[in-house]
């Protein structure tokens, strides 16, 4: 059941997500420029999209022993809330949290929003890798409030170095180097190709 799931999801992310040019086009976060892109959003916004993304992940994390779930703003968030979602009809309840980009000017001026404290494990999730800096950005900001990191997951994997670049930080930090990619950009190429 999974397995297909993760097949359907794949498909949709090659059909929805995915845009490729001959000629590199595609102006990345870290500035350089790409033949391919992926725009997740129309993916993990859709419901289809959040009901797979919900299933897939729970099922990948639900093993572990954490309170919630979440990463850096925009990316993580429809991820965290599918997941936490799923997590609640399955009786084992998640909670989404968000990290945000800066810190809240009013109120509490806090980075993170959500009900995880100093103490608590989660995952944290991302839409898409490339060099890694919003995920290790996510981490930094949890690791500054004394939340524990048990696990990466991540949408789509763009394999240019950014996996490597979470799992050493990941290390540094003392946190387990563990990182899991729903989709990798082999995988969808490889039904570009066909």
């Amino acid at each position: 059941m999974i397995e297909e799931m993760r097949e359907r999801l794949t498909r949709l992310i090659y059909e929805r997500a995915f845009k490729y040019s001959e000629k590199p086009v595609f102006k990345l976060v870290s500035g350089a420029l790409s033949n391919y892109y992926f725009n997740c959003k129309t993916v993990t916004l859709s419901p289809e999209g959040m009901y797979l993304i919900g299933h897939i992940i729970f099922d990948m994390i639900s093993h572990l022993n954490v309170r919630g779930i979440g990463g850096l703003t925009l990316g993580a968030d429809p991820i965290s809330n599918a997941v936490a979602y799923t997590s609640y009809l399955k009786g084992k309840p998640l909670e989404a949290f968000t990290v945000r980009k800066k810190a809240k000017e009013h109120g509490t001026m806090q980075w993170i929003e959500g009900n995880i404290n100093s103490g608590d494990s989660v995952v944290v999730v991302d839409d898409v890798i490339t060099t890694g800096s919003s995920t290790i950005q996510a981490i930094t900001r949890l690791k500054e409030v004394g939340v524990l990191v048990r696990k990466v997951v991540v949408l789509v994997d763009r394999q240019e170095g950014g996996r490597e670049n979470i799992l050493k930080f990941l290390g540094e930090c003392g946190f387990p180097q563990e990182l899991e990619a729903v989709v990798t950009r082999q995988e969808v190429m490889a039904i570009h190709k066909s």
